[in-house]
C-alpha cells in the first residue's frame, strides 16, 4: 500500500489546477476552497496518507480542540468583549449627519452595502483612518477594552 501512496502524492505535483480542483472534490465530496495551488496540493497530500493510513486519534482531536480555545483569535491582541447582537443599528451623528449601521451575523450593513468592519464604515464616513470601535462608541480610548 505504501508504494501506491507515493505513487498518488508524486503525481499530485505534476496535476494542473483543474485536475487537482477534481481530486479535491473526490476525496473531500465538497467544492475546492479559493487558495493556491500550493494549498491544495499540501491539503490532498495529507488526504490521500489520512485515507490510507488513517486520521489522527480521537484524543488528539480533543487535546487539539482544547488547546484551540486557549488561543486568541488570529491578528487580535486581546478579546473584544461583546460583539453587538445581529440586528442592533449603531448610531453616529457626524458633522451633522446622522449614520446609521446595522449589525449582521458575518459583518456590518451600512447605505445598502456590506462591511467587514467598523473601521471600514468609519472610513467611508470620515474619510480618513478611525478604529471602528472607537468611532461608534463600542469602545473609549484608553481603555483596555
Amino acid at each position: 500500500m505504501t508504494d501506491a501512496v507515493l505513487a498518488r502524492l508524486a503525481e499530485i505535483k505534476t496535476m494542473d489546477i483543474k485536475a487537482l480542483k477534481g481530486m479535491w472534490r473526490d476525496l473531500y465530496a465538497s467544492e475546492p476552497p479559493p487558495y493556491n495551488r500550493k494549498f491544495l496540493e499540501s491539503r490532498l497530500a495529507y488526504r490521500v496518507q489520512e485515507l490510507a493510513y488513517g486520521g489522527l486519534k480521537p484524543e488528539t482531536l480533543r487535546r487539539l480542540a482544547e488547546l484551540a480555545k486557549e488561543l486568541e483569535p488570529r491578528g487580535s491582541r486581546r478579546r473584544v468583549k461583546s460583539m453587538p447582537v445581529a440586528g442592533t443599528r449603531l448610531l453616529r451623528e457626524w458633522q451633522g449627519a446622522e449614520h446609521t449601521v446595522t449589525v449582521l451575523v458575518d459583518g456590518f450593513e451600512y447605505e445598502g452595502r456590506p462591511y467587514k468592519s467598523l473601521s471600514a464604515i468609519a472610513r467611508a464616513i470620515t474619510g480618513t483612518r478611525w478604529n471602528g470601535w472607537l468611532f461608534f462608541g463600542l469602545r473609549t480610548q484608553g481603555r483596555g477594552r
